[in-house]
């Protein structure tokens, strides 16, 4: 399989709060939960594989973290096909978090690859937009679910 590496998904969105408050929701999913997935196996840990899950749509994925830097990195693979997923940390102040999240290692070409290019983008800028409302403004927003309702999809729980 051979995997393209100058494709390169990336959203990004700057944070007002700590570095260590913005990683750490990314890492303990009794915090991500409030605003991307619906439920996971265990926080995330260098070199430990998890299940997500968006039970609304019921979807799910495994994850393996392939590295970890505290308040800085997370790199990760998942995905069917699996690719590579990068959340950076740069403390912006001493209250402020400027979060970059890169997608890359499609095995996609042609119009599927710009598809995959396409919903990838806004699946990862709407993840920013929830953990900002939560973060920021204790808000959930219900972004993950509202993106595609059963009643647009036409499918029954």
């Amino acid at each position: 399989m051979n995997k393209n590496k100058t494709t390169v998904v990336e959203a990004q969105m700057l944070i007002r709060k700590p570095a260590s408050i913005v990683f750490d929701a990314f890492v303990d999913p009794a915090i991500t939960t409030n605003f991307w997935f619906t439920k996971s196996s265990g926080r995330l840990e260098a070199g430990k594989t998890v299940k997500w899950e968006w039970e609304m749509h019921h979807a799910e994925t495994t994850v393996l973290v392939t590295d970890l830097i505290p308040d800085r990195k997370i790199s990760t693979e998942w995905g069917d096909p699996i690719t590579k997923v990068d959340y950076e940390f740069t403390p912006v102040s001493e209250n402020s978090t400027y979060v970059v999240i890169k997608n890359y290692g499609y095995t996609e070409t042609g119009p599927e690859l710009i598809q995959v290019v396409m919903e990838n983008t806004g699946g990862f800028t709407t993840v920013l937009d929830g953990l900002k409302a939560y973060l920021e403004h204790d808000i959930k927003l219900n972004l993950i679910g509202d993106k595609f309702p059963k009643e647009i999809k036409g499918t029954e729980d």
